[in-house]
């Protein structure tokens, strides 16, 4: 299972068009190359605590099956850190989201 921290907005418009394309904080998947992933639900906190706390839209943690994706999944070390994070080189289609829940950090 992959974790992707996203605003209700992005996934509301992601189930009109069929995939989510959002990479992360005001960034697409098309700027960005890429869309960022956590590997569990502490490393989620950890990624809202650094880069979502000025959010005041409502958060929402999409639990992502990476068999259902069409597309790589990459575990990679950004630089500056020593954490591994997946990487997801594509669009996630609605259908590999199996649990959507309210995120509060």
């Amino acid at each position: 299972m992959i974790l992707h921290l996203a605003l209700a907005s992005d996934w509301a418009h992601a189930q009109t068009s069929g995939h989510y394309r959002v990479s992360t904080l005001g960034r697409t998947l098309d700027q960005e190359g890429f869309i960022h992933a956590s590997t569990d639900l502490p490393q989620a906190e950890a990624v809202a605590a650094r880069y979502y706390t000025a959010v005041t839209e409502p958060l929402l943690l999409l639990h992502i099956r990476e068999d259902l994706l069409n597309c790589p999944v990459k575990h990679e070390t950004p630089p500056g850190s020593d954490e591994i994070f997946p990487h997801i080189y594509g669009p996630i289609p609605v259908s590999a989201v199996t649990a959507v829940t309210p995120f509060r950090a």
